[in-house]
């Protein structure tokens, strides 16, 4: 769940035999990357009507189109860990420490997260149909541990346990973006094929029951997914990428969404969209660097997807705090559930601007800001009473 940064960006030497070596190798001055941050917030759509068709708004024909439509929702969460990879490794700092990554990345996420928390420990508290947690349960979540054991992983926001998975890439990236910047090209390619390989067994393992535990929520059978997007991102700062266009990427990713229902349930449905995926999102960046036409950099678009990631965290609280007015499983006709879906939407929407507004940028302000010595502080305040004056 991460926004795409602006990234300074240098030339890049070349070994002899032609290949880019693999320090920091950028191709672009302040380059930044908008319609990423615009696909996000159709991942986040995707997740968004997956929830609407489980929650049963809609009957007869128009459940049969959501459901057609939406109930393959759940990659939308393959495609925020393939992304993250990607711009976490586009916008890493040459001499960034791990300490510094990790601070900011709990900035990013760790606020929005104890505020859905809360909200989610309200609702278990206030409604009847949501079931409390135990103390454990409750402690995993806020510390983003639910993930690592099943019986945990859907306790208060149950969304929240892509975070969990998230904070685990982020545990685990210093370690990978040194290992990408001394594999070159070629070992960067070797890597990513190593993980498509990863993802390919895993989903054996997973249809198969291979191991008890289900892997669709445990972090480390996603982290190729996250690897994945990383070593993408190093070909595109190297400008080595060779992958298909933005047009081309866009239809495997689609052909691959509409080919999930055909797939076991669980994370076998990664199978079917990590390949669209891990093309259509340097193919995406490479538009933006390119100034090729991309429908998903307008000046709208960018902004939901700024919102998107308050929007994925508070919506299913908004559909759980629903069930208490509608009951479970309504099953609308058509016009009634349209007029209440776009009821959920605004609102969710609405609360999303208001987390993001007032909680996730002033906390990543306050959380990153630089603490001076007293005399520069001093200092400061002078020259500004100066400029008052």
């Amino acid at each position: 769940m991460t926004t795409a940064t602006t990234r300074t960006l240098r030339t890049t030497p070349h070994t002899p035999d032609g290949e880019a070596t693999a320090r920091d190798s950028p191709r672009a001055a302040n380059t930044s990357l908008p319609s990423l941050t615009g696909l996000r917030w159709m991942a986040a759509l995707l997740v968004f009507g997956l929830h609407v068709n489980n929650f049963g708004y809609f009957d007869g024909t128009p459940g049969r189109l959501v459901y057609w439509g939406f109930s393959s929702g759940a990659v939308g969460v393959s495609f925020f860990f393939v992304l993250s990879g990607f711009v976490l490794t586009w916008s890493a700092r040459p001499h960034d420490r791990a300490l510094g990554f990790w601070r900011r990345r709990i900035a990013r996420i760790y606020p929005v997260h104890l505020v859905t928390v809360g909200l989610a420990f309200l609702l278990a508290l206030t409604l009847e149909r949501n079931a409390q947690p135990t103390p454990t349960q409750a402690v995993a979540n806020v510390l983003l541990l639910h993930s690592w054991w099943r019986p945990w992983w859907q306790t208060l926001n149950p969304v929240s346990w892509s975070l969990a998975c998230e904070a685990f890439f982020y545990a685990s990236f210093p370690l990978l973006i040194l290992l990408l910047r001394r594999l070159g090209v070629r070992g960067s390619v070797a890597l990513g094929g190593l993980s498509l390989a990863a993802i390919v067994v895993i989903s054996r393992a997973d249809s198969q029951h291979w191991w008890t535990y289900a892997l669709y929520s445990f972090p480390a059978a996603r982290l190729p997914e996250f690897v994945l997007g990383a070593v993408t991102a190093r070909l595109v700062l190297l400008g080595r990428w060779r992958g298909p266009g933005l047009e081309a990427s866009l239809a495997l990713a689609i052909i691959g969404y509409f080919l999930v229902p055909q797939a076991p349930l669980g994370y076998s449905a990664t199978m079917c969209t990590i390949l669209g995926f891990t093309l259509l999102i340097p193919a995406a960046a490479n538009a933006d660097l390119k100034g090729l036409p991309s429908m998903w950099r307008g000046r709208r678009m960018v902004r939901l997807g700024e919102l998107s990631f308050a929007f994925y965290m508070v919506h299913l609280l908004v559909l759980r705090a629903g069930t208490h007015l509608l009951g479970i499983k309504p099953h609308f006709g058509g016009l009634a559930g349209t007029a209440v879906t776009a009821t959920v939407f605004t609102l969710s929407l609405a609360l999303s601007w208001l987390l993001y507004e007032k909680v996730e940028l002033p906390a990543r302000r306050l959380l990153l800001r630089r603490r001076r010595p007293a005399a520069t502080a001093a200092a400061h305040r002078e020259a500004q009473a100066a400029t008052r004056d």
